[in-house]
């Protein structure tokens, strides 16, 4: 079970950086304050994000914003070991006791805290042992660095296994009405069974992304419903993500301070179960069975 108290929808700052938006300092505490303002108060990160710059920029700009940190969730992931940004020949992951240890103290440097109110395993390894990491969680949970631990992009049975050693209390996967696997290959049955929280990575799916069938279906349907609801078509889409009862949580990465400000309207919004149907059936491009 969590104990971290996160927001409805979270604010993910894989883009914030370099790898794509290269948000000044300035910039960057003004948007925590936006997210912070509309009720979006938790930040996910991952060691890796900007080739392991970004945290690092959060954190500057995270003491520029004058947010007292009691007011704020902070959710990192550590793990994979890129190319870039570290002296390694092959991209890899590493799940050793130390290396855990050492990535979390790494990542509370950067982002300028003493703890992470979420701690996840960014991508399962085929190495990894789960008394090992076990050891690695009791100790930072001992030490007050890390409140909760989680995974991310695990299947029902990795999870199993690290669940055998250290208790999960959220498991980050992909899952949108583009992407809906997991409410269909038993992924959302299992955390709802175990009580281990759904996060939503990419919760908007390939609709403004491809241009393809399905997107187009989709896009003819989202016309209707944002005439229907008055919201737009992101708003609508991660209130179909919301709908579900394992109640995921979106983690959106709009940089977009308009949108910013109206994605908490999807918490509330009041979809007509019809119209949850005729997302994915447009999505599936066939009715359901």
């Amino acid at each position: 079970m969590m104990k971290t108290k996160i927001s409805p929808i979270i604010a993910g700052t894989m883009n914030w950086g370099i790898w794509d938006k290269n948000l000044s300092t300035k910039d960057m505490a003004h948007l925590i304050s936006i997210c912070s303002e509309n009720k979006i108060t938790t930040f996910d990160h991952a060691d890796i994000y900007g080739d392991y710059t970004t945290e690092s920029d959060f954190g500057k700009a995270f003491v520029e914003s004058g947010i007292p940190r009691e007011k704020i969730q902070l959710i990192s992931k550590c793990g994979i070991q890129h190319t870039k940004g570290r002296n390694n020949s092959i991209k890899h992951y590493d799940y050793s006791r130390d290396y855990i240890i050492w990535s979390v103290e790494n990542s509370l440097k950067n982002l300028r805290t003493d703890y992470l109110d979420v701690l996840l395993l960014h991508r399962p390894s085929p190495l990894m042992v789960a008394e090992e990491i076990a050891e690695a969680v009791s100790k930072l949970k001992k030490e007050g660095k890390i409140i909760d631990f989680g995974v991310s992009n695990f299947t029902s049975s990795q999870t199993d296994l690290i669940r055998s050693q250290t208790e999960v209390c959220c498991n980050q996967i992909q899952f949108s009405a583009t992407h809906h696997e997991a409410m269909l290959d038993g992924s959302l049955d299992y955390m709802q069974i175990h009580k281990i929280r759904p996060l939503s990575w990419n919760p908007l799916g390939t609709v403004f992304r491809e241009d393809i069938e399905q997107t187009r279906r989709l896009k003819r349907l989202l016309v209707q419903l944002v005439e229907k609801y008055g919201v737009g078509s992101d708003t609508i889409l991660l209130s179909w993500v919301l709908q579900h009862p394992a109640n995921v949580v979106p983690v959106a990465g709009t940089v977009n301070i308009a949108r910013i400000q109206q994605l908490m309207k999807a918490v509330t919004l009041p979809m007509e179960k019809t119209d949850w149907f005729a997302i994915w059936t447009e999505s599936m491009g066939n009715k359901v069975p």
